[in-house]
């Protein structure tokens, strides 16, 4: 275990403390982007992806949510945040700690009005380590959050704070009998993945039951594999934010997914860990658990 994680936080913060505010904050943002979903103003912004990026006034909304809360209760914390590209540096002394904020998780399916795939994220980062994340679903009204110096996941809805705690272990069903989330076209897909989902004349696919296909938000997508409607997660190829990942790495991490890639000619798993700045993944992946690895290895045409 990385030793990061048995260190208190600086100064009087403690877990608990930490895994409060974030959930209020969470809440907070959900209801203003539950508000304002029939009434919007969008406009497309400069980033890496040219045409395609675009940040609405309920984005910025809850953005400013995160951070004048942040600047209230750990303002030496450093923030890296989507909208206007805001970043602010730790002031802790040997430390390097700092929150990743994604207002609008899914900010297309938002201006679509869909009816899922609206998420909002913030996640804790300290050296190498994701430390606590939280993430809400807009339209189920459901958070997933775990907190500094504890080994459980949360799972609950507004007006039932007790919820779950999700398990680390999956159950005992087979690949073949679960389903593969994409968020994507699967033609659109490394030659590997897209092979998974080509169905024989018996309408089956090599390694998974089915695939689904889900537009919008990667943490709400991510939450579907966490609960278990889901065996793995495609995650494509591309340009990757420390706002879109940290939170769903960390999340993931916890309850003991691993990515896997075909990489040089062989699947190769990796462990789910934090970014700082916006990075090339250069491979299509699949999310998958660790107790179903061996599984996933033994079904691949190339394993």
């Amino acid at each position: 275990m990385n030793m990061m994680m048995n260190r208190r936080l600086p100064g009087t913060v403690n877990g608990p403390m930490v895994g409060i505010v974030m959930k209020e904050m969470v809440r907070r943002a959900m209801a203003s982007i539950a508000r304002n979903r029939m009434n919007f103003v969008a406009t497309e912004k400069e980033s890496y992806k040219a045409g395609q990026d675009f940040v609405t006034t309920a984005d910025r909304e809850a953005q400013q949510i995160y951070l004048r809360t942040l600047s209230e209760t750990f303002p030496t914390y450093g923030v890296i945040a989507e909208e206007d590209n805001l970043r602010t540096d730790c002031l802790e002394k040997d430390e390097d700690i700092y929150f990743t904020i994604d207002p609008l998780d899914g900010t297309k399916a938002f201006m679509r009005r869909q009816s899922q795939g609206i998420g909002t994220m913030i996640s804790l980062v300290r050296g190498d380590v994701v430390v606590a994340a939280c993430v809400g679903d807009v339209m189920t009204k459901e958070i997933y959050y775990f907190r500094p110096d504890s080994e459980k996941v949360h799972r609950f809805s507004w007006g039932d704070e007790l919820g779950e705690t999700l398990k680390k272990e999956r159950g005992s069903d087979e690949l073949s009998e679960q389903y593969l989330l994409l968020g994507d076209d699967p033609r659109s897909l490394s030659l590997e993945i897209e092979e998974m989902t080509r169905p024989d004349a018996k309408g089956r696919t090599p390694i998974f039951k089915n695939i689904e296909i889900m537009s919008g938000s990667i943490g709400v997508k991510m939450a579907r594999l966490w609960k278990g409607e889901v065996g793995a997660v495609v995650i494509k190829a591309g340009k990757a934010t420390p706002w879109d990942w940290c939170p769903v790495a960390g999340i993931s991490a916890k309850l003991g997914f691993v990515s896997v890639s075909f990489i040089s000619g062989e699947w190769m798993s990796a462990p789910l860990g934090p970014i700082k700045d916006i990075e090339e993944f250069g491979y299509d992946s699949i999310i998958i658990h660790t107790s179903q690895l061996e599984d996933f290895m033994s079904r691949t045409v190339w394993g």
